[in-house]
């Protein structure tokens, strides 16, 4: 398939609002929130599907003239069908609980280690 022809995904990863192929995966089921479908960002890659690998990707077509910087940014971070959602501050929005700080709490440390 034409990568600009690809513009929408009909696929839904979920069950009952859960992603059972992902260990300590959110339950969205009992939250206000809901999960969303993946989506196709504007480099034709599938953001949210669960299998993480597409041809379409940069890192499929890497070379020493690839900016790394196509890589950044919320295109590349589906916004419930994501590895953040496996921290405790994050299962804690789906129970409509504050966060008690605020993203990326430590400048230096990775605070999420080994929750994935």
């Amino acid at each position: 398939m034409d990568r600009k022809q690809k513009t929408e995904v009909n696929e839904d990863v979920s069950i009952d609002g859960t992603l059972p192929h992902q260990i300590s995966a959110p339950d969205f089921k009992n939250s206000t929130r809901s999960m969303q479908k993946p989506f196709v960002n504007e480099h034709g890659v599938v953001i949210g599907d669960s299998f993480y690998n597409s041809h379409e990707s940069p890192l499929n077509q890497w070379s020493t003239e690839t900016d790394p910087s196509v890589m950044s940014g919320d295109k590349w971070v589906h916004p419930t069908n994501d590895i953040g959602w496996n921290t405790a501050e994050n299962k804690g929005l789906l129970e409509d609980k504050p966060p008690k700080g605020v993203p990326f709490m430590h400048p230096t440390h990775d605070v999420s280690i080994g929750k994935d």
